[in-house]
């Protein structure tokens, strides 16, 4: 499939409106793994396609390592999505994101975190770079 931004963010917009139905169905309060399994349901209810807790594969000058990173949820082979379920989000947790992005060349990550009052307006934050840039617009 030929993507463009258009169609990732239509994507993006059915992905955080599983996470808000997990979290409608759920509050906040409860352990990552909890919610990232309610969430993986919600993508199968939806047939949204997905892939969860993916080895991902690293190279460093030219040698794999088993690096042991395994990035959360890889949807339509196009935006990662990581699950979080913490008081605060961190730069870190960001800076997670986008390496995954960056080493999986995927121009979309969505930060989602369910410990909160409102996925929508807090509880979620989407990242780009320049692969989604360089995309068709429509």
């Amino acid at each position: 499939m030929k993507y463009t931004q258009e169609c990732i963010d239509k994507l993006t917009y059915k992905i955080i409106g599983c996470a808000i139905e997990v979290h409608k169905n759920l509050g906040p309060g409860l352990l990552e793994r909890v919610y990232e399994k309610c969430f993986l349901k919600e993508l199968f209810i939806r047939n949204i396609d997905y892939r969860s807790q993916v080895w991902l594969p690293l190279k460093y000058k030219g040698l794999d390592i088993e690096s042991g990173l395994r990035p959360d949820i890889i949807i339509e082979d196009v935006i990662i999505v990581e699950i979080k379920a913490v008081e605060v989000v961190l730069p870190v947790h960001e800076a997670q994101l986008l390496t995954y992005m960056k080493l999986l060349q995927k121009p979309k990550g969505i930060l989602i975190n369910f410990n909160c009052t409102n996925i929508f307006k807090v509880g979620q934050r989407t990242l780009v770079n320049h692969l989604y840039g360089d995309l068709p617009v429509r």
